[in-house]
């Protein structure tokens, strides 16, 4: 077998062509960019197989599903409870059986260029989804727990087909025409839930990069609303906007 040169090695290892038999014919290539690239290569298949691995477990309440012939399963997830300011955003997705996105996680996990990334996949890929946006007048109005589940029951409401089963990140949600089940930090142990929280993030740090470039002083943009020293010196300085939490007492602090 001709030698190819380690430029050329390193392309199809950056394009993800190297496989096992080439590799098998460079381990005897003494060069140590060779052996460079096959540690590499070494780590990333390591790497894929803690994925696939780490699917396998978060995909285990839809196969329990599954194997009871329930095939509509929805997961359900938020994102802002704790902001000073912007909306609550809930979301809901059905996966297809065969969905398989290896990285996906709990949304705070991830960075924001994978959750971009994983955001377009779902969408794409998704059988129905359904996202609700409640701004901060309602979470004034009823209470942010009481937001929360106004948010999850509207996003399960544009879901179509209908869910024959709800997975939901730690909520309880009683009024559901089907079964659901809440999982504590379900956001790391569903792939439907896991999802959700995906979809209803990106929603709403897109939606706080919006409000920034209307009131740029609260730095909406970084802080996403939450009560960071910036932000809260910020509050200090000129006072509310229409988008904080009344509510909330470090907000209500300096409203009073």
């Amino acid at each position: 077998m001709n030698k190819k040169s380690i430029a050329v090695l390193k392309k199809l290892f950056e394009a993800g062509e190297l496989n096992e038999e080439l590799i098998s014919h460079l381990r005897m290539d003494e060069r140590k960019g060779v052996q460079q690239l096959i540690a590499s290569y070494e780590k990333r298949q390591l790497k894929k197989q803690e994925l696939e691995q780490r699917h396998r477990e978060m995909i285990s309440y839809e196969n329990a599903c599954y194997s009871k012939d329930i095939h509509y399963i929805a997961g359900v997830d938020e994102a802002g409870r704790g902001p000073l300011a912007g909306p609550m955003v809930a979301a809901s997705v059905i996966l297809p059986a065969d969905f398989k996105l290896l990285g996906l996680n709990d949304s705070k996990q991830l960075t924001e260029a994978d959750r971009d990334k994983f955001y377009q996949v779902i969408i794409k890929k998704a059988l129905s989804y359904g996202i609700s946006i409640i701004n901060s007048d309602k979470i004034d109005e009823i209470n942010i727990y009481e937001a929360t589940k106004l948010a999850m029951y509207d996003a399960i409401g544009q879901l179509s087909p209908t869910p024959e089963h709800v997975l939901i990140d730690a909520v309880e949600l009683d009024s559901l025409s089907c079964t659901s089940e809440a999982i504590v930090k379900g956001d790391a142990k569903s792939v439907s839930i896991a999802a959700a929280s995906i979809l209803a993030k990106v929603t709403r740090d897109n939606y706080m990069k919006d409000l920034h470039n209307k009131f740029p002083m609260y730095e909406f943009a970084s802080n996403m609303g939450y009560g960071t020293k910036q932000h809260m010196e910020s509050l200090e300085q000129y006072g509310v906007c229409p988008h904080h939490r009344r509510s909330f007492s470090p907000v209500k602090n300096i409203v009073s």
